[in-house]
């Protein structure tokens, strides 16, 4: 098809089609001259003017894939008839300017795989090197108080707590399942994650900001409204979310219920454990999972996920009922739903913070210097690690269970180089990379 196109500029332009559903009088985006269409992050093609079948083409009207704002390429997309001509196709879809910061994080720094994580240690970097007195503001959580007279709630049992130590959950009925807010979209989309729907990409933006996986299942697909954390027998059949069908091994955790597996527990969700748009009911779980155990199940399934990268590197175990409570507060803002029952949280075995004794004198002599002892508290206090007792000697200290890696001494004079670098870097130390 031979168009002609207004842009709402001097002129309208001449622009050839290929698409089956192009017509007189659509409004449609147009892709001008000079254009760049990206097809991956990094990829693009430029729009040029040329030549099709002997006739000028001078831009390219677009499909909903190309614009990455759908899947659809079956034709161009089509607006509705009071979009407005001429208006850029940014202002119309509201997207948003931002800036987007890539932090390298290295395999031991789990407590920084999350904004939360990385703002933490912004705080704790500008009170000790700035003499501010900032405080790591989180974000608001929902009171999990369930009205009387519910339905019953997905029950739970753990018949490996080795393999999971915490198992926290809770049951929504009533959840109107669709497309996210923009707003919501876009800040998965700025971190490379696809929006799915309001109850899947409100779990995505809990991982993204504070570390913790989670995993919304439709509870209607629940048999026996049961959910069950054990192994299954070696050899034993699974299909996973993307449709392959896979050999379970016989160490592997899952998350079943009466009658078969629906997840390979902190790795991959199965074919029948999402929510879609005809979801009214779902069950939200919140775990902490051995990150041997999860590792070693990644690897001979050659399956790695945003979920099973951060498990493997251990989680926060004492996170889940916060997170859990983070993404009720906004399903039920965005999807609405109804708490049904009590929180679910098997902790049997509750991980303490670990303590610490740290000596001066012998940090001193790892660093190589001496260091303001009000720079080390402030450096400690700001990364959430509690001074119990403090004497000319040293510290007796509490490690937050988000730093599973801060367990030593050295471990903790390492996290004081690690924020007080900058002063140590004008003596000429070399010194762990933030």
């Amino acid at each position: 098809h031979l168009t002609t196109v207004d842009v709402g500029g001097e002129r309208p332009l001449n622009i050839v089609c290929g698409a089956p559903n192009v017509a007189a009088g659509q409004k449609v985006v147009c892709a001008q001259i000079g254009t760049k269409i990206y097809t991956s992050d990094t990829e693009y093609y430029e729009i040029k003017k040329g030549k099709l079948r002997g006739a000028v083409s001078e831009g390219m009207l677009c499909a909903a894939d190309e614009l990455q704002l759908g899947t659809d390429h079956a034709g161009i997309m089509v607006l509705p008839d009071d979009a407005p001509v001429g208006m850029p196709a940014k202002e119309y879809f509201h997207v948003q300017d931002d800036y987007l910061l890539e932090v390298a994080i290295t395999a031991n720094r789990m407590d920084a795989i999350s904004h939360i994580g990385v703002a933490r240690d912004v705080v704790a970097v500008r009170n000790t090197r700035e003499g501010r007195q900032l405080k790591l503001k989180w974000p608001e959580v929902a009171e999990l108080v369930p009205p009387e007279g519910g339905t019953d709630p997905i029950r739970v049992t753990v018949e490996e707590p080795d393999l999971c130590p915490r198992y926290t959950g809770i049951t929504l009925r009533g959840v109107r399942v669709g497309e996210s807010p923009e707003w919501l979209q876009n800040r998965l989309r700025s971190v490379g994650l696809r929006p799915i729907n309001n109850v899947v990409d409100v779990t995505n933006f809990v991982m993204m900001e504070v570390g913790q996986p989670l995993h919304a299942f439709d509870a209607d697909q629940i048999e026996g409204g049961h959910v069950i954390v054990k192994r299954l027998p070696q050899g034993t059949k699974f299909v996973t979310l993307d449709g392959v069908e896979r050999t379970l091994d016989g160490r592997d955790l899952m998350i079943c219920d009466d009658n078969e597996g629906m997840c390979i527990a902190g790795v991959f969700g199965g074919l029948k454990s999402g929510t879609t748009m005809e979801t009214k009911n779902v069950f939200l779980e919140s775990a902490f999972f051995n990150p041997v155990s999860i590792r070693k199940t990644s690897q001979r399934h050659t399956l790695k996920t945003d979920a099973s990268y951060r498990y493997e590197r251990t989680c926060d175990p004492n996170i889940t009922e916060w997170a859990l409570r983070r993404a009720v507060k906004l399903i039920q803002e965005l999807a609405g739903g109804e708490i049904c029952g009590q929180m679910v949280d098997l902790y049997p075995k509750k991980i303490e913070r670990p303590t610490v004794e740290v000596n001066f004198r012998r940090m001193f002599d790892l660093v190589g210097q001496d260091i303001p002892l009000e720079a080390v508290r402030t450096a400690l206090t700001s990364l959430d690690i509690e001074i119990v007792r403090e004497d000319a000697e040293g510290m007796t200290l509490k490690v937050p269970t988000c730093k599973a890696d801060v367990y030593r001494e050295c471990d903790i004079v390492e996290e004081i180089m690690r924020i007080y670098e900058e002063r140590f870097g004008n003596n000429g130390l070399v010194l762990p990379a933030f």
